[in-house]
């Protein structure tokens, strides 16, 4: 677009045009890439001068937006995920907590939390799946959820800026499957385990993968690991198999993740099959884990005594936290 000519005569509006969006607003302002007049509202500030807002989109759709590690694109983003987990958590323990037979302090008394924790008995002789993944939302007492969703709080708002909500989201699940599965594989058959301890093990396992990946210090991180693990052993009523299984399976997602590899490599469609093909032999192998397992407890959960009678197990133990 050329400059306006001048005038014959006097113009007090020489070298203005209307912008070329609000014909009615005079300017003196034009975009640096198209030469078109901008009014205020269309300025958009540039390196050099302004742009209008048809240039700005154009150059934004040809800018490739940056990914991380793993492939997820690079935002600033609320972490949604991790603040609907936290608030999911939260909401059942109060559900849990003002059923009947439950009080804020002691919330193991109603029906929902009986229906929900895992008991690896139950889930071998009744085939009750869902307590794999149910009993990771529940929680025994305050100071036990307390302490999970602070630790949720600080670790997963980062990972999921790092992985991406389906990823983060993925590895916290997996992890949590793990931790039930390794609790039903080689735990005590009788006794009740809740908690989303085991999921958070597994964030602790992929923030030390990703971080010994780009060559962060992982001092801090080993040492706040080292001492959950020190937690877990020295106190009564933790569920170990639980952590250990959650923190196995969270570290094994995340390198799948990576390509089951520890190097960077740039993010293609052939990476994102290999990541979701990962993702699915580990589901894979808990489910078949799982399946294995109940079949061996209910064959030793139902013995036959007579011709039209039979003896099951019974009796259960004290809940035990994860």
């Amino acid at each position: 677009m050329q400059p306006t000519p001048p005038p014959a005569g006097p113009d007090p509006h020489y070298g203005f045009a209307g912008c070329y969006r609000h014909p009615d607003r005079l300017t003196g302002v034009r975009c640096v890439r198209c030469d078109r007049p901008i009014c205020p509202e269309c300025q958009r500030p540039a390196s050099v001068g302004f742009q209008c807002p048809d240039d700005v989109r154009a150059g934004q759709a040809t800018v490739r937006r940056g990914r991380t590690v793993v492939g997820a694109t690079v935002s600033n983003r609320l972490p949604l995920v991790s603040y609907l987990l936290i608030g999911l958590n939260v909401l059942i323990y109060l559900i849990t907590a003002l059923s009947p037979g439950g009080t804020l302090i002691d919330n193991t008394g109603g029906k929902l939390f009986g229906d929900w924790q895992l008991v690896p008995v139950l889930v071998g002789y009744n085939h009750e799946y869902l307590r794999l993944v149910t009993a990771a939302f529940l929680h025994y007492g305050p100071l036990h959820i307390a302490l999970n969703m602070f630790a949720l709080f600080v670790i997963g708002p980062p990972l999921e800026r790092i992985l991406g909500w389906w990823r983060f989201l993925a590895v916290y699940l997996l992890a949590a499957l793990g931790g039930s599965v390794a609790i039903l594989v080689f735990g005590d058959p009788r006794q009740p385990v809740v908690g989303a301890s085991g999921a958070i093990f597994g964030l602790f396992a992929a923030a030390l993968v990703l971080s010994r990946l780009v060559g962060f210090d992982t001092r801090s991180l080993v040492i706040t690991i080292g001492i959950n693990f020190i937690f877990t052993f020295s106190v009564p009523g933790i569920s170990k198999l639980g952590h250990i299984g959650g923190f196995l399976i969270g570290g094994l997602a995340t390198l799948a993740l990576l390509g089951w590899t520890m190097r960077r490599r740039p993010y293609t469609d052939q990476l994102r099959n290999v990541q979701l093909s990962g993702l699915a032999a580990l589901l894979v192998l808990l489910v078949a884990a799982t399946v294995w397992r109940t079949d061996e407890l209910h064959s030793q959960l139902v013995v036959p005594t007579s011709q039209h009678s039979s003896t099951v197990w019974t009796g259960l133990g004290r809940t035990t936290s994860v």
